[in-house]
């Protein structure tokens, strides 16, 4: 228990299969807390068992653009509560995403139905679930995302989602005050995760199979970027930071609203302080 709040209660993390929710679900798991590791293929689930860590028990398959994997997981965290005789889910951590970096004219509409799927309607599928297991436990919501209230070019995908989510954290933490319910928001800059460390060769995979009469319209422009983006992605911070401040909205006795962590992130915070038009106006000049 290390004399921390809160340690040893039952935290559900979503997207545990690599990158900031392994980290995360690794962290609390060896610090106290029973944590509950959402992912979606079995490969993953037996990857997490083999660590023999005894509070870490994977909730697979657990996708969250399926309303009934969301339903069939949430059974067994209830069932293993009740096994372990919780109280209740002490926190929810939402990190569950991943995005395409493309311009908005060159997006694939079925990958970006699957990350609003993910980011935005599974997230408010899986929050209405899992209430009624937070209440009792006076627990507390964390949302893992970018910092998103500014129009970065080629990451549409991705922040289109976190500013859907940014309202929802914020609506929530006002709807849910009667029972104590914090909505935290984790604004993360660069993150050293494996969907971070593929822009170039996603964006390379674009300029191959996109179609070549919109595709040369942003050749140049896209690969100025990705170079940009390579030198960017050697400066990211390992996704363990991120699952420090996670610990740390968990054991505070009252946690901030907004936590930043990441490469960069100051610098967006600045921006997203800035007046919208003049937040644009400097973003135009920068592309």
């Amino acid at each position: 228990m290390n004399g921390k709040p809160n340690t040893g209660s039952a935290v559900l993390v979503t997207g545990c299969s690599s990158g900031i929710g392994r980290e995360s679900a690794l962290f609390l798991a060896r610090r106290g807390f029973t944590v509950l590791a959402g992912v979606r293929r079995d490969a993953d689930a037996e990857a997490l068992r083999s660590l023999n860590l005894p509070d870490l028990i994977p909730v697979c398959p657990l996708d969250l653009t399926d309303h009934k994997q969301i339903t069939g997981a949430m059974r067994f965290v209830a069932d293993e509560l009740a096994r372990r005789k919780q109280p209740g889910l002490f926190a929810l951590v939402n990190n569950a995403g991943g995005g395409q970096p493309a311009p908005v004219e060159l997006l694939d509409l079925d990958r970006f139905n699957t990350e609003l799927g993910t980011r935005v309607l599974g997230s408010v599928d899986l929050v209405q679930q899992c209430l009624p297991l937070v209440r009792p436990a006076r627990g507390r919501i964390l949302w893992i995302m970018t910092p998103a209230l500014m129009p970065t070019p080629y990451v549409a995908s991705i922040h289109a989602c976190d500013f859907a989510v940014n309202c929802l954290v914020r609506t929530l933490d006002i709807e849910l005050k009667p029972w104590g319910i914090p909505n935290v928001r984790i604004n993360c800059g660069g993150i050293r995760t494996p969907a971070g460390l593929r822009t170039t060769a996603d964006v390379e995979s674009l300029l191959r199979e996109g179609p070549p009469e919109r595709v040369g319209l942003y050749v140049d422009a896209l690969r100025r970027w990705a170079r940009e983006m390579a030198e960017f992605d050697r400066k990211r911070t390992d996704p363990v930071k991120v699952a420090e401040v996670v610990y740390q909205a968990l054991t505070a006795p009252r946690p901030r609203r907004r936590y930043s962590v990441g490469h960069m992130v100051t610098a967006a915070r600045l921006l997203e302080a800035l007046p919208q038009s003049t937040a644009d106006w400097l973003l135009r000049m920068r592309f």
